[in-house]
């Protein structure tokens, strides 16, 4: 019998993960400006906002029957008050399910309904949320560390973005000396 290692490894601890096959993003502040109600001219360019890893396996995607592996890594930033997000994202497929793990770190999963009727799940190590894939949802770092979250998706779920910005989340969340505020946007 042949014994293989592992194609991928990853630091239960904080979720980050390498190996073959794996890919990495860096979204920085000139990327994300549009994500936030009110932009920040402070914030130099060239902040990182967050970084992903993804790894498909030998099933690209697009292709129906694999899965994605995944980790976005969100740091502590505020823009004009605001908590740091993800750009945030219906499924194209919208039968295809989602599963999000928290490692490290204080945060919310913001969700949005084809209604634009929004709520939360509270996100801390140890979580976890099954998101229906009829649902956009976004990722909101509330603590004042690294917000570190897993991710396992159908690769033929796909992402559709454009959704979320033709009719954007009706929530936001913003920190004011360590307290929370929600303001309802539309």
């Amino acid at each position: 019998m042949e014994i293989r290692e592992a194609k991928i490894t990853q630091n239960f601890a904080d979720g980050i993960f390498s190996g073959k096959g794996v890919s990495t993003g860096v979204k920085r502040y000139s990327e994300a400006k549009g994500f936030y109600l009110l932009p920040d001219e402070r914030i130099p360019d060239d902040t990182v906002m967050y970084e992903v890893y993804s790894y498909t396996g030998a099933n690209p995607s697009g292709k129906a029957g694999g899965l994605n592996w995944g980790l976005t890594v969100m740091k502590p930033v505020l823009v004009n008050g605001e908590c740091n997000i993800t750009r945030g994202h219906f499924h194209q497929a919208l039968n295809c399910d989602e599963i999000y793990f928290c490692f490290q770190g204080e945060g919310l999963l913001l969700y949005m309904d084809e209604n634009g009727k929004c709520w939360a799940e509270k996100m801390s190590a140890g979580s976890v949320h099954y998101i229906d894939g009829r649902l956009a949802h976004r990722l909101v770092n509330t603590g004042d560390g690294e917000l570190h979250i897993g991710a396992c998706w159908p690769t033929d779920a796909g992402h559709d973005y454009e959704r979320v910005q033709e009719h954007p989340f009706g929530v936001r969340v913003f920190k004011t000396d360590g307290l929370l505020q929600f303001r309802e946007t539309v």
